[in-house]
């Protein structure tokens, strides 16, 4: 039996759930699926130019953990790239540390390190057309994820 998978903690969920070549229908493209801890292993390497011992340290994994978790993450998107492929973020095991607001009226996005302070309002616009990101992204996960239960705009009851 293996060993249960170690929480990756991420920063905040990815701004878009997918990604896929212009003018062709997803429907007929193949999809490429990057768990949300290699999204955050490229986040941390390639955007923010960290080592993979630093970036291990915030993710809270082994550096090794972490340069496995980058090679497959690149290897992937360099496929999905050169054939043509969707990109689609989902599934792992992780934790997020912030929450996202987006309003889907004036496009702002709104951070939130507080799990129960979730904005019930665009806090720019006053626009009530407001989505939490965090609940697009499925897996194992624990505060700042998906909740359970459901119910209302936001996942809560």
């Amino acid at each position: 039996m293996s060993r249960r998978k170690k929480t990756r903690i991420v920063q905040e969920p990815p701004l878009f759930k997918q990604f896929k070549p212009a003018g062709v229908p997803a429907r007929i493209l193949k999809r490429i699926n990057i768990s949300v801890g290699e999204y955050e292993a490229l986040r941390l390497a390639d955007y923010e130019g960290l080592s993979h011992l630093e970036a291990a340290k915030k993710m809270e994994i082994s550096r090794p953990t972490f340069t496995r978790l980058i090679d497959r993450a690149r290897n992937k998107i360099a496929t999905a790239l050169i054939e043509g492929k969707e990109i689609f973020f989902h599934g792992g095991n992780f934790k997020f540390l912030r929450d996202l607001i987006k309003c889907m009226d004036c496009g702002e996005i709104s951070r939130s390190k507080n799990v129960k302070k979730i904005l019930e309002e665009c806090p720019y616009c006053s626009s009530e057309e407001v989505v939490y990101l965090n609940q697009q992204f499925r897996g194992r996960q624990g505060r700042g994820g998906r909740r359970r239960g459901g119910g209302g705009r936001h996942g809560r009851r």
